[in-house]
């Protein structure tokens, strides 16, 4: 049995919302960084503000996807347009590698032309104001992306909290090059570089869990639960997939051969109910119902509820 109701739109149009919002803040930041990044010549700014429109354009494609993750099953998608989000936290990780490459062209440009940024009191203290918008940011999209249960809220949160490491280091040069080190510009930019490598692998890791079906429930505790049944004597071939808010399971349990298909199917329907009760994030169980000790060829029975 399958739970949809108009739950899962709420939640699809809260996501939405929460990253329209977050949008119209990464690109005021990022256009901040950018202007002062090219005014004082200096490369960690700058990439500073690519990485923070980077983060805006991830909004978009969040934005994007969540518009088509919002439909409901139809025949061509049975199970929902949901790893949509996946497909968009994937998108993201790609945009972060290419963030990576030209921070790190960004980086041997200032080091090998030896330029030397300016510095400015506006300037840091423009960036420091965009450091306390990022912290606000990311805080509030990681509580939104727990309490939603959206890997694409979370995803962003993670990139967006990358931005504030970058911003730190980037403070960290300024400050180093107000001090008489020219060259820390280019040097704190390639430490950039390797955090943004490292977010974006986790970033698409997780999206690959999703989309190649990595198991989301633990099999023993599954079948744990199901042996709390009364009348089911066994319980194996546990499967689940699916994303953090919808996961669905499948297994196969055998019963008293002398059931009844009526009895079968309510063992099958008490299964289910007692591991949705365990797991709120189960939307679907497929239970397999077969005769304990039955000959090879007799054939089970099998119900979907």
């Amino acid at each position: 049995m399958r739970r949809v109701d108009a739950s899962l739109l709420e939640r699809n149009r809260k996501v939405r919302n929460v990253l329209a919002a977050i949008l119209m803040a990464n690109w005021a930041v990022a256009v901040a960084k950018l202007v002062f990044g090219l005014l004082s010549d200096s490369a960690a700014v700058t990439a500073d503000g690519m990485h923070s429109f980077i983060d805006g354009g991830s909004n978009v494609l969040g934005l994007v996807s969540m518009s088509v993750a919002a439909q409901p099953a139809d025949e061509d998608h049975p199970y929902g347009h949901g790893k949509f989000e996946a497909l968009a936290s994937l998108g993201i990780g790609a945009m972060i590698g290419i963030s990576m490459l030209e921070l790190g062209r960004m980086a041997f440009d200032s080091l090998l032309h030896d330029r030397h940024p300016t510095v400015t009191p506006l300037m840091a203290g423009v960036m420091v104001a965009t450091l306390l918008i990022n912290l606000a940011v990311t805080s509030i999209e990681r509580h939104q992306g727990e309490k939603l249960k959206s890997p694409l809220l979370m995803a962003d949160a993670r990139h967006t909290l990358s931005d504030v490491g970058v911003t730190l280091a980037v403070l960290l040069s300024i400050g180093l090059v107000w001090l008489g080190y020219p060259k820390a510009d280019g040097i704190i930019t390639l430490g950039v570089m390797i955090v943004v490598a490292r977010v974006g692998w986790g970033i698409v890791k997780q999206a690959v869990g999703i989309l190649s079906d990595t198991a989301r429930l633990d099999p023993q505790k599954v079948e744990t639960i199901t042996l709390q049944v009364p009348g089911v004597r066994s319980c194996r071939d546990v499967r689940s997939r699916g994303m953090e808010g919808t996961v669905y399971v499948d297994l196969k349990i055998e019963v008293d051969p002398q059931l009844t298909t009526a009895r079968a199917h309510e063992l099958a329907d008490a299964v289910e109910t007692r591991l949705q009760a365990e797991f709120p994030e189960v939307v679907d169980v497929v239970v397999h119902v077969e005769p304990a000790r039955r000959p090879a060829s007799l054939p089970g029975i099998s119900t979907h509820r």
